[in-house]
């Protein structure tokens, strides 16, 4: 494999340090692989690290370099299966855990506080959250909508939702400095090198 040019280098480091390392989303039972794809593709854009993969009751998704547009390179993928094991980890770290849906007490959208350790699922496209992850679940929150459909495909909510933790995240200045500690960065860019 060839080395990478100085400028990838620079590009690799550049991205590298604006990776958020308390941001996640988890990809509940998700049908559509092509919709964990596009997801994996925005994770990329707004600096998000790593996705948990929950799956019971779907086949797990076959994720493609094609509809992810190569995301699957850069965005560390974990696979769960059991709750506990997926949500205890984030609960010591202080995540807040939240779902989408419009239940009594949810919130809209831009009243969340997505500069904390968040993590936020999105769930089947057809049966809605498992069951099993409610008791981890902090509180709901939706996307205001203004027209007669109320809901979005999950890679565009996740999308949206990612955009305005984005913007949370930048007008209180963290993705400068770095979020993840020189050693981390330093493995992932090598990891990256050879990519």
């Amino acid at each position: 494999m060839r080395e990478p040019t100085q400028r990838r280098k620079q590009r690799i480091w550049s991205v590298i340090n604006r990776r958020q390392k308390d941001l996640t989303l988890v990809m509940d039972n998700i049908h559509d692989p092509h919709n964990v794809s596009a997801v994996m593709r925005s994770c990329d854009a707004f600096g998000v690290s790593r996705i948990l993969l929950y799956y019971t009751h779907e086949e797990f998704p076959v994720l493609g370099r094609k509809s992810s547009a190569s995301a699957i390179k850069w965005v560390e993928t974990c696979e769960h299966s059991d709750a506990a094991a997926m949500f205890r980890p984030l609960r010591e770290e202080g995540y807040q855990i939240l779902s989408t849906g419009f239940g009594e007490g949810s919130l809209p959208l831009p009243e969340w506080d997505l500069t904390r350790p968040t993590a936020v699922i999105f769930s089947n496209e057809h049966d809605g959250i498992s069951e099993e992850l409610l008791p981890w679940v902090d509180r709901e929150m939706y996307i205001p909508m203004q027209g007669m459909i109320q809901s979005l495909n999950v890679s565009v909510a996740a999308a949206v939702t990612l955009y305005e933790a984005w913007r949370q995240r930048r007008d209180r200045g963290m993705y400068q400095p770095p979020s993840m500690d020189l050693e981390n960065r330093e493995a992932m860019f090598r990891d990256w090198c050879e990519k």
